[in-house]
């Protein structure tokens, strides 16, 4: 096996749920391949570098070996490297704080998660804001 479908490839190590979402991103042009936008037949092979772009941050993945099996959480570092920069690492944590400031409308209510989270985060800030010194 010198070559493997992109769609299948992705789905079998585990970067997309199933193989009809990895198909779906291809058609949106989200995945490219030496920055050129890949349809979900283009075959991959070893040595290769994916992109998937799963806004806001672009994902870089090097093909290590090839597979159309699904395989185990465990085995998916010896089918992929991932090569993403940190400097996109950052950009999915100023998201995540973001999110809380920043809440667009309509996207319901917070959870109970958002809600614990965000007295954590303000409590914090508070804490850390105010020296109570009283020098009367």
């Amino acid at each position: 096996m010198n070559e493997v479908r992109i769609d299948k490839w992705m789905w079998a190590t585990r970067i997309f749920k199933t193989r009809t979402i990895a198909v779906e991103v291809c058609k949106k042009n989200r995945v490219m391949m030496n920055d050129v936008a890949v349809k979900p037949s283009r075959m991959v092979k070893v040595g290769d570098i994916v992109q998937v772009r799963k806004p806001p941050v672009t994902y870089s993945f090097k093909v290590l070996k090839l597979t159309v099996n699904r395989v185990g959480a465990k085995f998916v570092p010896d089918y992929l490297e991932n090569i993403t920069s940190p400097e996109q690492y950052e950009i999915l944590e100023l998201q995540k704080i973001n999110g809380f400031i920043n809440r667009e409308r309509g996207t319901g209510r917070p959870t109970k998660k958002d809600r614990r989270d965000l007295d954590n985060f303000s409590t914090s800030a508070l804490a850390d804001d105010f020296d109570f010194d009283f020098d009367f």
